[in-house]
Parts: structure tokens; C-alpha cells; sequence
């Protein structure tokens, strides 16, 4: 019995797999029909212009969050506020390699005169202790002179190794600074974006004279050596005699806040004419950044015109830079 109630089940089982199998077309056509219902309303990426749909953001994702740069966020500051430019100037003034080698002179000639007055402390307890000057009876105190003998003689060690060490420091030549930008006058100064222009003009410079310098597929620069060098010597001079000039204003800017205000007029008047005279110097360093660029532009070409404008240029600079150098 229990065999053919499975033999039935079975039977039964084939008989629905069989009437599905039958209805399979009818499957088709039916998911093919929801398929172009589907597609009328949202065409895909080939059809709707060949671009993808954007995906969607994920509500569930938080968006990144951009931290601000907190080290160009002090550098702001810094150059913003006349407290902190005051502040990181001085230390850099500590930080020099100038002030860090006068620093290490003085502890050395402080060390070595600790281990001189050690030294001759220890010679005169040797030389009492050995006479019988420490003792009520007079009688020498070998022990005690033996002791103060060798402090002499360890202190004296420290001395000399400690003046050698002094004498090496005052002969060791003064490190130079580490190359950076020169600091940039107060928010408030009348000279400040003056010199924020001078430092974009001297990046430019640096960049263009690079440029002339580098050699060509033939094997010659297409500026002489001698035509860049002067006009980088000329652009030093001249960007020195500018800071010197904004320099001035600046200490007649901090004059006038503690003079009297019937003075002040006075001074005001005067930063202006300086500030004019400094933009009339940063003008003609900008003419020979132009010159720079117009003769690297035409470097390719071979003309000779734009070679002869930075000349013309280098020299009027050179002019300018001496009436700037007088003034300051």
C-alpha cells in the first residue's frame, strides 16, 4: 500500500511538471510584455542618450566632512594678526643658526668657568691638606690632600677638553640662514601689498630666467649667461632696495601710532609718498618680468627684438634700483 500511495504521488508530481513545462511559452511572453512596459518608461543608458543615470546617494552614508588645514589656517593668522607675526619673528630670530652658535658659546664659557674655579679650588685644598693648614694639630692630612688632588686633577681634565671645545665654536664661521621668503609687512601696513606683489614678481622671474637658461635642441641658451645673470643680479638689487623702502614705511607707520595727533597728518603724508615711490620701483620690476616673458616667448622664433627689450629693461631696473638704494 505504501508503495503505490508514492508511486501515485509521484505520478501526480510529473503530471503538474509536465503542464508547467507546457505553459512555459506562455511565460515568456508574458515577462517579454512587462519587460517593454518597463522599458517605455525607463528607457536605459543606450537608448536615453548613451550616458548612465547618476547613481543614487545612499541616505544611509553620511557625506565626508572636510576638515579645515589647520597649519594654513595659522599661517593666516599669523600673517593677519601684528601679535602673532610679531611672535613667530622673534622665533625665528631664536631659531637662526647665527643665535644658536652664540648660544652655544656661552654655555661652553660658562661650563669652563665652573671647571677653572673647581680646579684651582681643589689646588688650594690640596696644597692646605698636605701643609697641616686644615688641621688643629698641624700635622699633614695625606687622605684629604690625596682627594683634593684628584678633584684637581679631574676638574682640570673638564677645563681643558672645555676650552678646546670653546676654542673650536669661535672658529667654527657663522652657518647661514635657511633659505625661505622674507617676512611680509603687518595686515595694516601701507607696504604690505606691495610687497605681496614683489614675492609673486620674483617667483615669476626665478621661473622665466630658468627658462632662459636651459639650453635648446641646438645646444646654445637663447639668452647669453652673462644677459641672465645681470638681470638676476639687477632684480636682487632692486628687490633688496624695495623691501629697504617698505622697511622705512613701516617704522614711520609704528612712529606715527605714538606720536601726537597733530603730528600724525604729517606722517600719514609721508608713508603716502614712499608708498608712491615704491609702487613706481615695483612697476619697473614688473616691466622687466614682461620683458623676461616676451623673450622667453620668442626664444623659439629667434628674434632678436625681445632680447634687446630685457636688456633695455635690466638696465632701466639697474637704474631704478640705484635711485631706490639712495632713498632708503
Amino acid at each position: 500500500m505504501g508503495q503505490q500511495g508514492r508511486r501515485r504521488d509521484f505520478s501526480e508530481f510529473s503530471a503538474k511538471l509536465e503542464k508547467h513545462i507546457e505553459k512555459l511559452p506562455d511565460y515568456a511572453v508574458r515577462a517579454q510584455e512587462k519587460l517593454q512596459k518597463v522599458q517605455k518608461y525607463f528607457p536605459p543608458a543606450d537608448q536615453a542618450g548613451g550616458k548612465p543615470a547618476p547613481p543614487r546617494p545612499n541616505p544611509l552614508q553620511r557625506p565626508p566632512v572636510r576638515r579645515p588645514d589647520v597649519t594654513a589656517t595659522l599661517s593666516s593668522m599669523a600673517s593677519q594678526v601684528p601679535a602673532f607675526a610679531e611672535a613667530r619673528a622673534k622665533w625665528d630670530r631664536w631659531n637662526h643658526p647665527a643665535a644658536k652658535l652664540e648660544r652655544r658659546k656661552r654655555r661652553t664659557s660658562r661650563a669652563l668657568t665652573l671647571w677653572i674655579l673647581l680646579t684651582i679650588l681643589c689646588g688650594v685644598l690640596t696644597v692646605a691638606a698636605g701643609l697641616g693648614w686644615m688641621s688643629a694639630t698641624g700635622a699633614p692630612m695625606m687622605p684629604q690632600a690625596i682627594m683634593a688632588f684628584a678633584g684637581a686633577v679631574v676638574f682640570g681634565t673638564f677645563s681643558v677638553r672645555t676650552g678646546l671645545k670653546l676654542h673650536e665654536l669661535k672658529r667654527t664661521p657663522i652657518p647661514a640662514a635657511p633659505a625661505g621668503p622674507p617676512p611680509l609687512p603687518p595686515a595694516g601696513s601701507a607696504a604690505r601689498a606691495p610687497m605681496e606683489r614683489l614675492a609673486e614678481c620674483e617667483a615669476s622671474l626665478t621661473e622665466l630666467l630658468r627658462q632662459l637658461s636651459v639650453p635648446s635642441s641646438v645646444g646654445t641658451t637663447p639668452v647669453s649667461e652673462v644677459s641672465v645673470a645681470d638681470a638676476r643680479q639687477t632684480a636682487d638689487e632692486a628687490a633688496a632696495a624695495l623691501r629697504g623702502l617698505a622697511a622705512r614705511i613701516q617704522a614711520i607707520e609704528r612712529g606715527r601710532n605714538s606720536a601726537p595727533a597733530r603730528e600724525q597728518a604729517a606722517l600719514d603724508a609721508a608713508v603716502g609718498k614712499l608708498r608712491e615711490q615704491l609702487e613706481d620701483g615695483l612697476e619697473g620690476y614688473r616691466g622687466l618680468v614682461a620683458a623676461a616673458g616676451h623673450t622667453v616667448a620668442a626664444a623659439g622664433d629667434g628674434l632678436v627684438t625681445s632680447k634687446q627689450a630685457l636688456t633695455d629693461a635690466t638696465d632701466r631696473l639697474a637704474g631704478l634700483a640705484m635711485a631706490l638704494r639712495e632713498l632708503s
